[in-house]
């Protein structure tokens, strides 16, 4: 029995995405974008130093960013041997087997759906409170919400190098602003002393590590995109390796630099409290007093753009594993076509888009809180998927690298001794994070969101197997091409049926 309008692979030209749209630049902006600097460093690092009680964050930081760099090893090695949108998704498969990658791809689909509609409620509380300030509008945050839903499904169907464009404005300028806000802050350091206390290993590696590295590591999320975009790069075997390592260093420094900033400028001993009654707003209250009150509205306006382009970012990012996934026929294969115009995912731009709506929705008829439940426990939520893929990631380079026949210019350097050291730290770090939940979540420590939250990825996992094992029964001819990317096109429906792996 055959199945050709749900269950094939479009063809290559339907199925194509726009080649040779991005270069390096173009993709460290949005992957960048992603991770939301300017959020990450006016919400994330404060959060991190009230949440934690710690103030060696600017170092978390630092010592998180190396555990990524030794990840990107293997992950770029992978990128520059196989070019494939899903990226988690393919290495899983490729490395562990078609079931494994698989339950890759349902978690990586929550995780970043779950990351970016988790967005909107930050976007929506971020511009409320914007405009109610300055321009004495009182919409509530759904409207604005709304708002940057249509945008965000409009521009998901243009050409990825145009979102690129305006990925890069929004980026360059916050960036800008949260340096000269750090200079500022470093200019007038608390009892005229600038103090380096903050980066000493004694005030991070204490009792609260975990929570520290589970905090410090979720302002990373968005950086692993970079191969999620191969097929859309000028030359994927150098494009992809040199954004993420581009990425990851700036993010590295730029967040231990503000987040050092913040304590020289409150001292040591303030960083903890002033964090905890300022919140986000800290990093704009300690630079106020020696600027243009010009300055600080524009980063508070950069703030709320801030989330506005990690929604953008992930959006595209969501969108690609639908199209993935549908181009192979594990999903529908209606998600795995593309626009004839600007050869974006549309199908899934569209469904993501849809997911982002039905979100927003449920949350307004329910009257739950947009910031507390919907921004910070989803994007938490996000954070942990995105770790449990890195994680798997790292254990399936391993075994790909392991196999002689698949090393041809990797050496066991890079092929396996480096993603197993980031297995092993990156494994230590979401044991740690599943078990400080209740502080990242700000839950009770006894109540059962502090599991069944993150329960939802080992149930998207067991999906994902058992859907993998009835595709092999039922659906061979589309079992045999799972992890093929481009190459799962007619050519290869046209070889031999076999169960596969």
């Amino acid at each position: 029995m055959s199945y050709p309008s749900r269950h094939a692979p479009a063809s290559p030209m339907a199925a194509a995405l726009a080649r040779a749209r991005l270069g390096v630049w173009p993709l460290v902006w949005i992957v960048m974008a992603a991770a939301a600097p300017l959020t990450v460093v006016a919400g994330g690092a404060t959060a991190g130093f009230a949440v934690t009680g710690l103030t060696g964050i600017p170092l978390g930081y630092v010592v998180v960013a190396v555990i990524l760099a030794v990840f990107a090893v293997g992950y770029v090695a992978m990128s520059r041997t196989i070019v494939n949108a899903g990226a988690f998704y393919t290495y899983v498969t490729r490395g562990l087997g078609k079931p494994a990658g698989v339950s890759a791809s349902f978690v990586a689909v929550v995780a970043y759906n779950v990351m970016q509609t988790g967005l909107y409620g930050g976007f929506g509380v971020a511009a409320h409170d914007f405009a109610a300030a300055h321009l004495d509008l009182s919409a509530p945050w759904w409207t604005w919400a709304l708002m940057s839903w249509a945008l965000i499904g409009f521009l998901g169907g243009r050409r990825i190098d145009l979102n690129g464009r305006v990925l890069a404005v929004l980026l360059i300028a916050e960036i800008c602003v949260a340096i000269i806000l750090a200079m500022v802050q470093v200019a007038h350091p608390a009892d005229g002393l600038v103090s380096f206390t903050t980066l000493s290993p004694g005030n991070l590696f204490t009792a609260g590590l975990g929570a520290a590295l589970a905090t410090a590591i979720a302002g990373f999320v968005g950086f692993e995109g970079t191969a999620v975009f191969s097929e859309e790069s000028k030359d994927p075997q150098k494009t992809v390796a040199r954004a993420t390592y581009l990425a990851l260093a700036i993010i590295g420094v730029l967040y231990a630099f503000c987040a050092w900033a913040m304590s020289v400028a409150t001292g040591p001993d303030q960083i903890v409290d002033k964090a905890t009654t300022d919140g986000s707003q800290l990093i704009f209250n300690l630079a106020g007093p020696y600027v243009p009150s010009a300055v600080v509205t524009l980063g508070q306006l950069l703030f709320v753009t801030s989330l506005f382009a990690a929604l953008l970012a992930f959006h595209n990012t969501a969108a690609r594993y639908f199209y993935a996934l549908g181009r192979e026929g594990v999903l529908p294969a209606g998600l795995g076509r593309t626009s004839p115009k600007t050869r974006a995912p549309i199908a899934g731009s569209l469904l993501q888009t849809l997911i982002g709506a039905s979100v927003i929705a449920v949350f307004v008829v329910n009257g739950w809180d947009p910031f507390t439940q919907m921004f910070f426990w989803l994007t938490v939520l996000g954070g942990v998927g995105v770790l449990i893929l890195m994680t798997a990631t790292s254990v399936a380079v391993c075994a790909y690298f392991a196999r002689p026949a698949h090393r041809d210019g990797v050496n066991i350097s890079r092929g396996i001794l480096a993603p197993a050291f980031a297995a092993l730290a990156l494994g230590a770090v979401l044991v740690v994070t599943l078990g400080q939940m209740p502080t990242l979540l700000g839950v009770d420590p006894a109540s059962p969101l502090r599991w069944q939250l993150p329960a939802i990825f080992a149930v998207a996992a067991v999906l994902g197997v058992s859907w993998a094992l009835i595709l092999r029964q039922r659906r061979p001819q589309v079992y045999e091409v799972i992890g093929l990317g481009a190459n799962s096109a007619a050519a290869e429906q046209a070889k031999p049926v076999s169960a596969g792996r």
